[in-house]
């Protein structure tokens, strides 16, 4: 038996000063056995919490995924590892406050920004595609999209979403007749499709095109926001989370698409921790608010779309209020 291996064996058993001593001498901490797991992934899926902890600190990769794109911390939330997994969970968010890999990673399956708004897009009546056959936005989408309209709309008063795509959202704010209803979107062929379609026309709508940071200067402030741009991601929620003060009225409600990792749900959960993190540090709480999407999601949903952007069963819908007034 190789050091990989005799590491695998002491981490599936728990045998913390084996897995110390064999860690000191040299073992491969990443190493992949003949289960194609790593060392760190038995010690989670058994619920070592105090192995787990050992083998991070000696720098076993928490973000590593098996053959069947399963992570340490799927496997210690699976089996009901509850402090394995708050372990592997910190690791997570720490990790990616430093160095933002699965924001990155994710990143590459979309667009760069650029790239996209010169792209050809086609209108379908349940997706709006790209020109790779990659979805930037699907009818199965239209309940969740109900649901941010009503969290954004609950104060009433004046409404901006950036990122119209096929207007489910945009529809869905309308039902609940905003004083203004402000609508931003960079695309220039979903932009004329939204015109073509009369949304210029409705009296309490405002349009703008481009980018949303070139027209900030356009911007007012809002009692409701909703942010869900496509080929640009996390760096750009982020950037757009620093206008929020100014933007968001004293009271007003925030929500954005969550769809960041949708084909893992733990690094889903170290993301949506992340984000409610950063949001905290600018002064707003965040509510996660659980929604069921798995019977919106039968396999004929995906014909024809080549990358599947959401794989899990529920749904995580942010509801974001400056801290002072939600409490």
């Amino acid at each position: 038996m190789n050091e990989g291996q005799l590491l695998c064996e002491a981490s599936k058993n728990g045998e913390i000063d084996k897995v110390r001593a064999l860690v000191s001498s040299g073992a491969d901490v990443s190493y992949f056995d003949s289960d194609d797991f790593t060392p760190l992934m038995h010690a989670a899926k058994l619920g070592h919490a105090a192995v787990v902890k050992a083998l991070l600190e000696a720098g076993s990769p928490w973000n590593a995924l098996s053959p069947s794109n399963l992570s340490a911390g799927d496997l210690a939330m699976e089996e009901g590892h509850q402090e394995a997994f708050e372990v592997l969970l910190n690791a997570g968010i720490q990790s990616e406050l430093i160095l933002g890999t699965i924001a990155r990673k994710a990143n590459e399956n979309s667009h760069a920004d650029g790239d996209y708004l010169e792209d050809r897009v086609t209108f379908s009546e349940d997706k709006l595609m790209d020109s790779d056959s990659k979805a930037i936005m699907m009818a199965w989408e239209k309940p969740l999209m109900e649901a941010h309209a009503k969290a954004v709309c609950s104060g009433g008063g004046h409404i901006l979403n950036i990122g119209f795509g096929m207007g489910l959202v945009d529809t869905a704010i309308q039902q609940y007749n905003p004083t203004t209803h402000t609508i931003v979107e960079a695309h220039p062929e979903v932009y004329e499709r939204m015109l073509h379609t009369g949304w210029g026309e409705k009296d309490n709508v405002k349009t703008i095109f481009g980018r949303w940071h070139d027209i900030l200067s356009q911007l007012e402030t809002y009692d409701g926001i909703f942010f869900d741009t496509y080929g640009e991601y996390y760096e750009d929620l982020r950037e757009f989370h620093q206008q929020l003060p100014v933007l968001l009225k004293p009271g007003g409600i925030y929500s954005f698409f969550n769809g960041l990792c949708g084909g893992n749900a733990f690094f889903h959960i170290v993301y949506c921790n992340l984000v409610s993190l950063e949001l905290e540090n600018l002064g707003y709480s965040t509510q996660l608010i659980p929604l069921p999407v798995k019977d919106c999601l039968a396999e004929e949903v995906w014909e024809g779309v080549k990358h599947k952007y959401w794989q899990l069963d529920t749904y995580y819908l942010p509801v974001c209020q400056s801290k002072q007034d939600s409490e």
